[in-house]
């Protein structure tokens, strides 16, 4: 069973296996509804070009085609990043980093008594988790000025508070 964290934690869920902060890119399109889009404004611009075809106006379905292949390229690359997202667990002793950006996968764990959870100084800047000789900064999809209450959770939670 998974439920919103107590009043102590904004961004994470507890669970039977612990305690996880999901955090994900704010998108209002998923990659499907995208493609249905894309779909749609494909059929409707090949018609509208191919009647102006047929009316003699031979240049508007080779731009209706240039056209569209730019517009399904920007939505490609919007698509590939639309399920971005960062996930850090902390489970049995361990604090597990998982990360995905544009469909490859990483993952990063760290012994709870040795990581060390810091927010750089710098405005705007990600959230540095070290330990064991490795470092990831997490924290892309959550607003610059929350990211200090992200990181006080994480060490907050590491403390066994």
């Amino acid at each position: 069973m998974v439920s919103q964290a107590n009043n102590a934690f904004r961004f994470a869920t507890l669970s039977d296996q612990g305690m996880q902060w999901t955090l994900k890119r704010n998108c209002s399109v998923t990659p499907a509804q995208l493609g249905y889009l894309y779909a749609s404004l494909c059929i409707l611009s090949m018609g509208v070009s191919a009647m102006f075809w047929s009316l003699g106006a031979t240049l508007v379905l080779p731009f209706a085609l240039l056209e569209l292949v730019a517009v399904g390229t920007a939505f490609l690359v919007y698509a590939r990043h639309a399920t971005d997202n960062e996930r850090i667990s902390l489970l049995e002793g361990r604090l597990v980093v998982e990360w995905e950006t544009a469909g490859h996968s990483q993952r990063c764990e760290f012994a709870r008594e040795w990581v060390r959870v810091e927010p750089r100084q710098d405005e705007g800047q990600l959230i540095e988790v070290r330990g064991g000789g490795k470092s990831v900064r997490v924290g892309r999809f959550v607003r610059s000025d929350l990211r200090p209450v992200l990181a006080r959770e994480i060490r907050q939670a590491l403390r066994g508070a």
